[in-house]
């Protein structure tokens, strides 16, 4: 398989290279030059078998069927569920598919864990270092870092936002005592700290120096390895099911676009926000005007530039890289990005339906789901995305509704106390995380004093 960036304007790549660019040398984002077709899974499959049937056309030949199973087989072993990402019935045409039995109790480890080991791999083959960089809402940076944990080769630094994730969130970034680790906290929001990893990347002199990569999923690999789920999980099913899914930087609903794309038996996709909602005025109203970002109970979505939504772009510009480019530079100037009619009809309508709801809604729909269920516990996210599911799917006549959830809800206890009243305890590797001492740095939001400072915290 080849990759192409979005943009147009960067080298034709193999999974390897594109692995460890992460962002292309152009600003786009890689994708495949081609899609791959589905095999048709055989009875009594496990899910790391079936991730190496779908995986594999991604990273063949850079990397073959055995290296993958036993990359992909270590990743999984950490997962503390036997089917990894089981699914849950709620009520009667509803399901949730549980993706937080990973080390770091999110959906991000998903992706991560083996993320981590692919790239280990590749820089032993090659005897190579490289520093990873990346931006975190919450949940990111505590998996990337514990994807990389005991890699040889990596230094991480992750940027998150001061005072805008949950306690938890942070310690599990703040409180891991390894010398290639570091959390950097940045007075300002998400957006600040994707822009300023961004910079980092298009500045040539500084990425080659350092020799940067990124594991967030500005890197193909991430959006790669979420498809997998969204296969295994529709094809659960005798008839097409749809995904519900809460987003914020786009990743995680694209990975299942692919996965239809691909030939997964998915009807189609469900998108929810919170106060921080411009995918769903974008989905309804055609409306991708960026706000100032609002603090809210899922902070995981406070975000207004959603990166991943440049690859759904670039289809709909039927892989025109320069017409994209144009796109994404006229959002960052103007804050607003519209499609033509004939995009939404092909790309939008009837594929992909969106809501919002705000705390008052989310907390709502948290004690809603505890009381209906006898005891289910949501979070923040995912209490949005059943609720979407609820309001949208209700009366559509459609097949099983498949909502994701995102994160443990010990991940977020505060939300989750004032919706039931009880609060969630942490999984037993985790119990005493509040109590663990902190590692951490508070910097300005001002690019030339986080680049100066990744440079200091990576020297060897």
């Amino acid at each position: 398989m080849k990759y192409v960036s979005t943009r147009g304007d960067s080298p034709v790549l193999g999974f390897s290279d594109v692995l460890l660019a992460g962002l292309a040398t152009d600003g786009g984002l890689y994708m495949p030059e081609e899609w791959p077709t589905l095999t048709q899974p055989s009875t009594a499959r496990t899910y790391v078998e079936r991730a190496v049937e779908v995986m594999l056309p991604f990273v063949e030949p850079d990397i073959d069927e055995l290296t993958l199973t036993h990359l992909a087989t270590q990743a999984y072993s950490t997962f503390r569920h036997p089917a990894v990402v089981p699914l849950v019935q709620i009520d009667h045409n509803q399901w949730v598919q549980e993706l937080f039995h990973g080390p770091t109790l999110a959906f991000k480890d998903v992706a991560l864990q083996l993320v981590g080991r692919l790239f280990d791999h590749v820089l032993a083959q090659r005897g190579e270092r490289v520093t990873i960089v990346g931006a975190t809402s919450g949940d990111t940076g505590s998996a990337a870092i514990d994807g990389v944990l005991g890699c040889e080769n990596i230094d991480i630094v992750i940027l998150y936002p001061l005072g805008r994730t949950s306690d938890v969130q942070r310690k599990q970034m703040t409180t891991v005592d390894a010398p290639n680790v570091h959390a950097v906290a940045v007075e300002g929001t998400f957006d600040d700290c994707q822009d300023m990893v961004k910079a980092m990347f298009n500045d040539v002199e500084f990425r080659q120096r350092n020799q940067l990569s990124a594991v967030n999923s500005i890197n193909w690999a991430r959006v790669m390895a979420q498809t997998v789920y969204y296969v295994t999980a529709s094809e659960m099913f005798d008839e097409p099911v749809t995904f519900s899914v809460p987003t914020g930087n786009f990743g995680n609903v694209l990975a299942g676009w692919i996965a239809r794309k691909m030939g997964a038996p998915i009807r189609d996709f469900i998108i929810s926000s919170n106060t921080n909602d411009i995918l769903t005025r974008f989905i309804n109203d055609n409306d991708m005007s960026a706000r100032a970002v609002i603090p809210s109970l899922s902070p995981s979505m406070d975000i207004q530039v959603s990166s991943n939504f440049e690859r759904l772009l670039f289809e709909m510009n039927g892989r025109d890289g320069g017409m994209t480019a144009e796109q994404m530079q006229r959002f960052r100037t103007t804050g607003n990005l519209a499609i033509e009619a004939d995009q939404r009809a092909e790309f939008i309508t009837g594929s992909i339906r969106a809501a919002a709801f705000d705390d008052e809604h989310t907390l709502a729909e948290m004690k809603r789901i505890y009381d209906v269920t006898g005891g289910y516990v949501v979070e923040p996210h995912t209490a949005t995305a059943t609720a979407a599911a609820r309001m949208l799917s209700a009366n559509d006549g459609g097949g099983p509704v498949i909502t994701l959830a995102t994160a443990h809800p010990a991940k977020f206890p505060d939300a989750v106390e004032q919706a039931i009243g009880t609060r969630p305890a942490l999984p037993a590797h985790l119990v005493d995380l509040l109590d663990r001492e902190e590692r951490t740095q508070t910097v300005a939001n001002d690019l030339a004093t986080v680049q100066a400072l990744v440079e200091e915290l990576t020297a060897r």
